[in-house]
């Protein structure tokens, strides 16, 4: 989705005990960069070797341990295996694990078992489809739009993530795209912001693929980093040719780039106009470069000199997975808004970039480390690390983080196969699932198509998830649901409740659940259920049962 931007923080609001790293000074107030700082024309990524997984892994281990250290806190203890499983396939394929895949892994008693799984889910066809969905939402928002085909863009999309490709050549296809937009489905990313003078594709790309915000710096100089109205319109150049037009005989539209032998005019608060000349960082477009602007923005953006690409990509990839980026917001990045942890945000970009824009080896890394697995429980003395409430995270913990709304609906159909009863092929799910996003999500009509949200905690998600047509749909007794398979089948009374709570919740039932559900049903004993039919009261409670896994904050959150 296109969120709108947060507020820049101004720079001496951090606490300064964040790092630990003997290599930098400490992170005080006095060692922090000022505003006043110049951004260098250009970051150039000091050529280096791809090291070994152990050594990348290890070396982000020790950096958060010594942050750690720093602030005389001890980190939370090792996640569940139910736990960390529910995590990680929330995170890689976008849904909660199906429970025959929880009850393998608790029995797996393997060391090396969750860096195989992490490999799995790299390779199952559902890392594609949450690449996808979560990408074409950022792009273009999940919000229909004239001359947009987002179909198309996720077919596109979908082939990056299904080759691995790498990112720089996914960002320079992107911003690079010519052509009909039924064919070439990269064309809809910069067709959704050409409107007024191309400056919402100018910001977006900017802040998507770079983590820098420029938006504000088209009427203006930015109020806390070093950006200025210039350089925005500069860079607006490379846009401002190009051009969407309808194709004759058909809905198709076609993004086509024109000549350009001269920059542009803009004018500034004082009503005086200046001249605009495509550059980057600095740097002017040659005359032999000027065909095809974008195509030298995309060679220039993409080609491993400028650390940003990569820079960008792992604090977003960094928060997709911990909930929090080194950075807030997390497409603000700069000497204004300095990251929490530098040294790994550096190492990451630099072993990103010399191991040739890998995404998959990327997420490898991040899974793997120490702090993606440990509990979302506060330890005795870790209360400190709380970034809800304002503070930098140290990553000694893990943060639970809402499910979006497309991990909810995916994560109600593995827990009840809902599906096998409502839809009858792969395009009726998807027609019921798109059908079922559009009520959480409203336009609000600005220049960069950005949207809403009516789904975290709002009333509208609670009436959804109380009395919904899924859910009631869930909780249908019809073959093929999984409610009707836990009922019909052979198990005790006591395993029907550990099933539906497997399902839902990826663990069995505590004992203080279990003793407040037999207080409320009448469950029988092993003797008397087995191999008997299920009474009807017992059915509508076993029904209640479920229906208050599906509805509590641990189901519809990543922990």
């Amino acid at each position: 989705m296109a969120a709108t931007a947060d507020p820049v923080r101004p720079v001496d609001t951090r606490p300064a005990r964040i790092q630990a790293d003997p290599a930098r000074p400490l992170a005080n107030k006095a060692s922090r960069p000022t505003v006043a700082e110049p951004l260098p024309a250009a970051t150039i990524v000091e050529k280096g070797t791809a090291g070994s997984f152990e050594a990348i892994v290890g070396f982000v281990d020790e950096q958060l341990a010594a942050s750690w250290q720093d602030n005389e806190i001890t980190a939370s203890p090792v996640a569940s295996d139910s736990e960390w499983l529910r995590r990680v396939y929330l995170d890689i394929v976008g849904h909660i694990p199906p429970s025959e895949d929880v009850v393998a892994f608790l029995k797996d008693r393997r060391p090396g078992k969750r860096a195989e799984v992490i490999d799995r889910l790299l390779d199952d066809p559902d890392y594609i489809r949450h690449s996808t969905t979560t990408w074409a939402n950022l792009l273009v928002g999940r919000v229909e739009q004239p001359g947009v085909d987002r179909p198309m863009l996720e077919k596109f999309l979908r082939g990056c993530f299904a080759r691995n490709r790498p990112w720089n050549q996914v960002v320079s296809a992107l911003v690079d795209a010519e052509g009909r937009n039924d064919r070439d489905g990269a064309t809809n990313f910069l067709l959704a912001h050409l409107n007024n003078d191309a400056a919402p594709a100018t910001a977006i790309t900017m802040r998507l693929f770079l983590g820098t915000q420029v938006q504000c710096t088209q009427c203006h100089n930015h109020p806390f980093n070093t950006w200025k109205q210039q350089q925005f319109h500069d860079l607006n150049v490379f846009f401002k040719t190009t051009r969407s037009r309808p194709v004759r005989g058909s809905d198709a539209v076609e993004l086509v780039s024109v000549p350009s032998t001269d920059g542009s005019y803009y004018e500034d608060r004082q009503g005086i106009l200046h001249l605009a000349l495509p550059r980057y960082r600095g740097e002017p477009v040659e005359q032999s470069e000027l065909k095809n602007l974008r195509h030298e923005l995309a060679r220039r953006m993409t080609d491993g000199r400028d650390s940003r690409l990569a820079r960008a990509l792992i604090n977003r990839i960094w928060a997709r997975f911990f909930g929090h980026g080194f950075t807030s917001p997390v497409d603000d990045m700069g000497p204004h808004n300095p990251p929490t942890h530098p040294a790994v945000l550096d190492r990451l970009a630099s072993e990103f970039t010399a191991g040739g824009f890998d995404l998959k080896r990327l997420i490898r890394w991040v899974c793997n480390t120490r702090a993606y697995g440990l509990t979302s429980r506060m330890g005795e003395t870790n209360g400190i690390d709380d970034p809800s409430s304002g503070q930098p995270p140290l990553f000694s913990r893990a943060y639970v983080k809402p499910m979006s709304v497309e991990q909810l609906y995916d994560s109600l159909l593995v827990a009840t196969q809902a599906d096998r009863v409502t839809a009858s092929d792969w395009e009726s799910v998807a027609s019921n699932r798109s059908r079922w996003l559009t009520q959480f999500v409203h336009p609000f009509g600005t220049d960069e198509n950005d949207e809403t949200m009516t789904f975290d905690g709002s009333i509208t998600q609670a009436l959804v998830m109380m009395n919904g047509d899924l859910i009631r749909e869930a909780l249908q007794l019809q073959p093929g649901s999984y409610l009707h398979g836990v009922l019909v089948g052979s198990d005790s009374d006591s395993d029907k409740v550990k099933r539906l709570c497997l399902a839902a919740l990826g663990r069995f039932p505590t004992s203080l659940e279990m003793r407040a559900i037999r207080g409320m049903l009448p469950l029988r004993s092993p003797s008397q259920s087995r191999n008997s039919p299920t009474p009807g009261p017992l059915v509508e409670g076993l029904q209640d049962v479920f229906w208050a896994y599906l509805n509590s904050n641990e189901f519809i959150t990543v922990p």
